[in-house]
């Protein structure tokens, strides 16, 4: 049995991958402060609780230092995802507090692992596309991104920096103790349980629309010619999964699909699998944030043996039911 501190484990990732880990004979210990998770994600379809909330699930603050001192004695591996992130309206609205929360999340959580970590036998960190230099990103013309195209930095986002910075302070926790360590590199994550209010990213927001059409306006942010390459939560489950056998040591994998969807085939989709006559409508005057990504994943297809699984249609499909379900409920 694996003894696993999972960080930021009550949110979407933290949550999909507790039940996979759990159902595989590992013990789990959660650190969440509920910010944007939930501990109702940890039940099972029976709501029961997947772990004794009275020894393994802590509410704390990470960006307090030493908050994870005691649990490190405790465990084997340390899957690191929490952080603050939200849709592009927060983060470009609150980017140096969002920076700065960020900083101290990671350098708190490192610096525990340095403490009193010594026997672990690794540390997996979660980084993010948005890290990649913005000269990568600025174009309609999509090139998968590469690993080594990290340096020389330039992310757009204060979030690009503050998790290239953790994925940076890993790299030297590596180094200075020799605990192995990991770091995933994810581009766009959706799936569910998920945030779908005000600080939801684009997905569950326009889904959120979506259901609530007409009395919510479906309005893009954007031109809706702007990018991304989204993943489904059980491909990153999956992803992480296979990192705790082959990750370890081999400097950033990227994990996400070859393919740029544009937002505005995201919202066409949706409006698609949501069968109402829906006006969408672009607000050209919003931020809609880098141009373009996808990922070159060959790194993860040869050391993992990774590769995505989920069609974006499906996926939208289970998410759309998922979103659905609970603003029916909450009426």
């Amino acid at each position: 049995m694996r003894k696993i501190l999972v960080t930021g484990g009550a949110g979407m990732i933290g949550s999909n991958l507790i039940k996979r880990l759990i159902k595989q004979g590992d013990e789990i210990f959660v650190v969440d402060n509920l910010w944007r998770g939930k501990i109702e994600y940890l039940q099972d379809e029976n709501e029961n609780y997947i772990i004794p909330l009275n020894t393994h699930f802590f509410n704390r603050d990470l960006s307090i230092a030493g908050q994870c001192d005691d649990l490190l004695s405790k465990v084997d591996y340390v899957i690191h995802l929490a952080d603050v992130v939200a849709g592009i309206d927060y983060v470009f609205s609150n980017q140096g507090n969002l920076f700065r929360q960020n900083i101290l999340i990671n350098s708190n959580v490192i610096a525990s692992a340095r403490e009193y970590g010594k026997h672990l036998k690794g540390f997996l960190y979660v980084g993010t596309a948005c890290s990649f230099p913005l000269t990568r990103q600025n174009t309609l013309e999509v090139i998968p991104l590469r690993e080594e195209e990290l340096y020389p930095a330039m992310p757009e986002s204060a979030y690009g920096w503050s998790k290239l910075m953790g994925q940076y302070e890993v790299d030297l926790l590596g180094k200075e103790t020799g605990i192995s360590t990991c770091v995933l590199m994810f581009h766009n994550v959706y799936g569910s349980p998920c945030d779908f209010g005000k600080r939801s990213q684009v997905i569950p927001a326009l889904i959120r629309k979506a259901v609530n059409y007409p009395n919510e306006k479906f309005e893009v942010w954007g031109s809706g010619e702007q990018g991304r390459a989204f993943i489904h939560v059980n491909d990153i489950v999956d992803a992480l999964v296979l990192a705790l056998e082959k990750g370890w040591n081999q400097g950033p994998i990227q994990i996400g699909p070859s393919i740029c969807t544009s937002i505005k085939e995201i919202a066409e989709m949706i409006v698609k699998i949501s069968g109402k006559d829906i006006d969408i409508f672009y607000d050209t005057t919003r931020p809609e944030g880098d141009k373009a990504r996808s990922a070159d994943y060959s790194k993860a297809l040869r050391i993992l043996g990774w590769e995505p699984k989920t069609s974006l249609e499906r996926g939208i499909s289970l998410q759309y039911e998922w979103i659905k379900e609970q603003i029916n409920n909450s009426k």
